[in-house]
């Protein structure tokens, strides 16, 4: 376990650097306009984060012990493709969710 000083410390230092982040945007580049390359670099932030946060979870999985398995990659790629095809994100999640629950209720009969 980690000592309880320390946690604070952490949990302290990261919440100050999450405030000075913020506020390098907001507090002193917030009243300027923002030059057309850095608009455009930042227009890709939000599509990145969702597949950051998705593959660790599909290559990695710790329901299975960090073994890549066949349900998951499935329905990964199902996700995949849907989006690419309907450029839908809801449709693209919702299939993708069939999949994985479908092809997990396969494998448990």
């Amino acid at each position: 376990m980690i000592d309880t000083g320390t946690l604070w410390i952490v949990i302290i230092g990261l919440g100050i650097g999450s405030y000075a982040l913020r506020f390098a945007f907001l507090g002193i580049v917030g009243d300027r306009p923002m030059p057309a390359w850095l608009l455009r670099h930042l227009r890709y932030t939000a599509v990145a984060m969702l597949p950051a946060l998705v593959a660790p979870q599909v290559v990695w999985p710790a329901a299975t012990d960090g073994q890549a398995d066949l349900p998951r990659m499935t329905a990964a790629l199902v996700t995949l493709v849907v989006g690419l095809l309907t450029k839908n994100v809801l449709a693209a999640i919702f299939s993708g969710a069939a999949t994985l629950f479908g092809m997990l209720w396969l494998f448990t009969l």
